[in-house]
């Protein structure tokens, strides 16, 4: 019965997403890109990790990450009023402008990573059910990730990447269906079951605080809407990301407010795709649904981010660099990262990452916000603020245990 409940509730959110008008209208479309990059697959890997880490404080964990994801993307916001016009009528040779290049570089090569990053996550979820070698899986695992690499770059040589592009952003209302059907899974075995395992305890130290910055990588995605300029207006965009943020974080909480009864168990579940174990538990066909939805969401967000980053590599190159020798770059990179980590240690190097970079963008904020007098000393102090947790996340974001 949860499993039929699970699909029908897939099925209406995914076709609504799909034909409905309001599918169709701007405003969703300029939500569902930074949304899609946010949700990706990172909500199913949070759960076990943070319960393993913080016990019963795991949701209270889960929400001061999204907080600093939030204020993060208030300072994105920002700038794509104030650092976009400045930047316009500012001078080739600005500081400002080198500053601003330069954070597009670091953008470029955290989206490189977070390809290994999302590939890898794939690549666990398919060998999860199977029970092979601890080196033989490693083995595995990277040679799958390498192959869907070099594919997505044999198709940006070959002109090709535009069709699975289009593919990929096809599965969004998919992968947020799925996404419902999960929750609605979930909210079913709550009215139920009366038994529940007994919340593990909670835990909170500096371990567990690094670890906790070690994963913005899975709230990360709403800077998108900064680079959808020739596509939407400002205004739309800054609505747009607020309110993608808005949903991801609600999706983030409900799902692990619906897994406490689970946590114990999820505390000790195996791996980056251990959630499979969990949803088993809750329905017997629920762990190919998630299946389903964690390959659709980390294959769409791989090839997503793969573009992204060939494009900013050029464009950061004043196109020096073509497109196609960028992607082959951005690949490259991806492939290294993949056969030096593995996947605990590829979440917090992207993390570290793109923590860098809000950094960056902090930094942006303050000096345009100071040359310009667009924000009050209390906003220009929360920029620095809010820089200040993201270099910490940078130096110490860590990995969490196998």
């Amino acid at each position: 019965m949860i499993t039929f409940i699970a699909l029908i509730c897939a099925a209406a959110v995914t076709a609504f997403l799909t034909f409905s008008r309001f599918a169709r209208t701007d405003s969703w479309r300029a939500t569902v890109t930074p949304l899609a990059s946010i949700i990706g697959s990172g909500f199913l890997i949070c759960g076990p990790i943070l319960a393993r880490e913080f016990g019963r404080a795991a949701i209270i964990a889960e929400a001061i990450l999204l907080l600093i994801a939030y204020a993060a993307g208030a300072v994105i916001r920002f700038n794509i009023v104030h650092v976009e016009n400045y930047l316009a009528s500012a001078r080739v040779n600005d500081p400002l402008a080198w500053l601003a290049r330069a954070t597009q570089g670091v953008l470029a090569i955290a989206y490189a990573i977070s390809v290994a990053y999302y590939l890898k996550l794939l690549a666990e979820f398919l060998l999860k059910p199977f029970d092979t070698d601890p080196a033989w899986h490693m083995l595995a695992s990277n040679a799958i990730v390498t192959t869907f690499i070099v594919a997505i770059v044999a198709l940006a040589l070959g002109n090709g990447l535009r069709r699975v592009e289009h593919l990929a952003h096809g599965t969004v209302a998919l992968k947020i269906g799925i996404i419902a059907g999960l929750l609605a899974a979930l909210a079913c075995w709550w009215l139920t079951n009366a038994a529940a395992d007994p919340l593990p305890p909670a835990r909170v130290n500096w371990s567990s605080i690094s670890l906790l910055l070690g994963l913005v990588i899975t709230v990360q995605g709403f800077e998108t809407s900064r680079y959808l300029g020739h596509a939407y207006d400002q205004a739309l965009r800054i609505r747009t990301m607020r309110h993608a943020q808005w949903i991801a974080s609600a999706i983030y909480l409900a799902f692990l407010a619906l897994l406490t009864p689970f946590l114990a168990r999820a505390a000790q579940a195996e791996g980056v795709a251990g959630i499979l174990d969990i949803m088993t538990i809750v329905g017997p066909a629920l762990g190919l649904f998630v299946l389903v939805g964690a390959v659709s969401s980390q294959l769409s967000a791989a090839v997503a981010d793969s573009i992204g980053s060939g494009g900013l590599m050029s464009e950061v190159t004043q196109r020096r660099v073509s497109v196609q020798v960028a992607f082959a770059l951005a690949g490259s990179l991806a492939v290294a990262v993949v056969w030096l980590t593995d996947p605990f240690e590829v979440v917090a190097i992207s993390s570290r990452a793109f923590a860098l970079f809000y950094a960056l963008q902090c930094s942006l904020a303050f000096i345009v916000a100071r040359r310009t007098a667009t924000a009050g000393g209390a906003r220009q102090m929360g920029f620095l603020l809010v820089g200040m947790v993201c270099i910490v996340a940078t130096l110490v974001g860590a990995p969490a245990e196998g």
